[in-house]
């Protein structure tokens, strides 16, 4: 590896989707797998929201879903990746927040984006084409009441009083232009499992933004940037594609429909659209070896969506993730009684050329 890979926190990311209707088993499914990555040390465990219904499930109250993982845990972090800021009120969603950080002692990590359905938006009573202006807008009164100063009106302060949210704000982006704006904004950096509408591999389209992040960053702390990727490792790669394989494929071929994919993908093409690692753990080290944006992410956010594995085969992935891809790669997991950080620990010294820490 480079030198200028740091030790990175390990994360986890559901879309908490299921093969069937049986929402209440989705979501104790799902749940399950907080406590599960909760003993095996990663670092952060996150939600996306979805107000849409997705095949099999979606997740439309992520904090109260949270507020349950964090009587479930007991180091874990907890986050979204990420809330539907424009849709959300953000004096109440401010209060979520900090109910969930008291609940769980400290552990809210808070990812917000503008979303993409219009759908949604116009269930929600919202103008899609403001999205980006109704984001930054929510966004400043969410600051300021994490931050325990006056919103809504004079004298009003939210209760529970916030934690320290300055370094727990997070933002995804899809553009250079986005990356920016987060770190004008002082806010994390977080990207997506794959670059839509882009016909070069997910990495090269996105190590710019991050790097345009990290030129725009003049915050005292350090810059922190949460890498999601699709990483499904299994025995060998011929065990992985039947858990995974007719499931990203589906998913290409819905999102082809919006044009964020080209039409007529076949199952190949459609895994590489996502950016997939999967098959024999070692495999994964090396494909994530030459990973262009790993090198500068703090945090490395692995996730099966679009696939949507059996649970014990979601287990077995989770082990496998934390027992041999990520310690490959320079990950070392918390003591059991150690909580998370908020921090990734500092890199290390530089390795020979071509060696994994």
């Amino acid at each position: 590896m480079t030198s200028e890979r740091p030790r990175f926190r390990l994360g986890f990311l559901t879309h908490v989707q299921g093969r069937d209707h049986d929402i209440a088993r989705t979501y104790r499914n799902a749940q399950e797998l907080f406590a599960v990555a909760d003993e095996l040390g990663f670092d952060v465990g996150w939600v996306a929201q979805h107000h849409v219904s997705l095949e099999g499930g979606g997740l439309s109250s992520p904090w109260a879903f949270l507020a349950h993982a964090a009587a479930r845990t007991t180091r874990i972090r907890l986050g979204t990746a990420v809330t539907v800021l424009p849709l959300e009120d953000p004096v109440r969603l401010a209060e979520d927040i900090a109910t969930v950080d008291a609940l769980s002692g400290g552990r809210v990590e808070i990812g917000v984006g503008s979303g993409s359905s219009a759908l949604e938006y116009a269930a929600f009573g919202k103008d899609a084409g403001r999205k980006r202006e109704l984001t930054s807008e929510n966004l400043d009164v969410l600051r300021r009441a994490l931050a325990h100063d006056e919103v809504g009106a004079p004298g009003f302060r939210i209760q529970p009083r916030p934690g320290d949210f300055g370094r727990r704000v997070w933002q995804g982006v899809f553009s250079a232009q986005g990356a920016e704006y987060a770190a004008r904004r002082g806010s994390n950096l977080l990207l997506n499992r794959a670059a839509y509408g882009f016909d070069a591999p997910t990495d090269e389209v996105q190590r710019p933004w991050a790097d345009a992040f990290l030129a725009a960053w003049d915050q005292p702390h350090r810059p922190r940037i949460g890498l999601s990727r699709f990483v499904f490792p299994a025995k060998d790669r011929r065990t992985a594609l039947r858990a995974i394989g007719d499931d990203v494929h589906r998913a290409a071929l819905r999102m082809s429909e919006s044009g964020a994919f080209p039409k007529g993908l076949g199952a190949d093409e459609a895994l590489r659209r996502f950016h997939a690692f999967y098959g024999h753990p070692d495999d994964i080290v090396a494909a994530l070896g030459r990973e262009k944006v790993l090198p500068v992410a703090t945090d490395l956010i692995t996730q099966f969506n679009p696939a949507v594995p059996d649970h014990d085969a979601a287990v077995r992935a989770l082990e496998l993730i934390a027992t041999e891809v990520a310690p490959a790669l320079g990950w070392k997991p918390a003591r059991p009684d150690e909580p998370a950080s908020v921090e990734p620990a500092p890199a290390p010294a530089p390795a020979p050329a071509g060696v994994l820490r």
